[in-house]
């Protein structure tokens, strides 16, 4: 007991060191801020070019369908860090924006790739009969792809949405490459000033995963009410 007592004791004075001295830990909270931000705009932007990729994917026009496969191959083909770094160093090299603002735009754009491939398989999945129901009502093709398909891909897409945006969330830990102090920069950071990388990494990876299993538990219970609404 005393022994375990005496480890207990180490592992407070070293986090204390680590994380509470100096109130690092208010490094950490600035990073997390900077990762969430990120994440939910990045998501939002995300999620409308990702519709209009999945529009252009199942157009008639070539041109456009053309467009599209070559945006989505390149971007799925392409390290996200690597476009971070074009978005910054030089899409946005000569502009005024904020490094945030071209973190914002460069997982957007990356994250669109991912969502227009999955609205399009949730549009494709969606009966015929639905379309041909909103044009026997009087709708044009668009008013009928807008209120009575997109609406029903989204739903049926939601679980494959939602992991995509766990997914950008952890793809955020490396906006520290355009010099953005988000939380693994920050750990980073304290592991410079303290020579000690356990806790700062360790602390690090710890907030990534309880936001993880957060997200998890909330969308899982989304997906559950969905599933109860479908039954009733």
């Amino acid at each position: 007991m005393q022994a375990m007592g005496a480890w207990f004791l180490n592992i407070w004075e070293q986090f204390d060191f680590n994380i509470i001295q100096g109130d690092r830990y208010k490094m950490l909270l600035d990073g997390l801020g900077t990762n969430a931000t990120i994440t939910v705009c990045a998501a939002l932007l995300g999620l409308l070019l990702g519709a209009v990729v999945a529009l252009m994917r199942l157009s008639n026009l070539r041109a456009l369908r053309g467009m599209a496969t070559v945006y989505v191959t390149v971007v799925r083909g392409t390290p996200v860090v690597v476009q971070l770094m074009i978005v910054w160093f030089v899409v946005l090299v000569n502009t005024p924006v904020t490094k945030t603002f071209a973190a914002i735009i460069a997982f957007a754009l990356n994250s669109a790739a991912y969502v227009g491939e999955i609205i399009r398989g949730g549009i494709l999945s969606i009966d015929k009969g639905q379309t041909e129901a909103g044009r026997s009502l009087g709708l044009s093709a668009g008013a009928t792809m807008l209120l009575i398909v997109i609406p029903q891909a989204l739903k049926n897409s939601l679980p494959a949405l939602l992991n995509e945006f766990i997914a950008l969330w952890k793809e955020t830990s490396v906006v520290g490459f355009i010099g953005l102090m988000d939380l693994t920069k920050a750990g980073d950071y304290i592991k410079s000033r303290t020579f000690s990388a356990f806790f700062p990494l360790l602390t690090v990876a710890a907030i990534y995963l309880l936001v993880v299993m957060a997200l998890t538990r909330v969308f899982g219970l989304v997906e559950r009410r969905l599933r109860q609404s479908d039954n009733r």
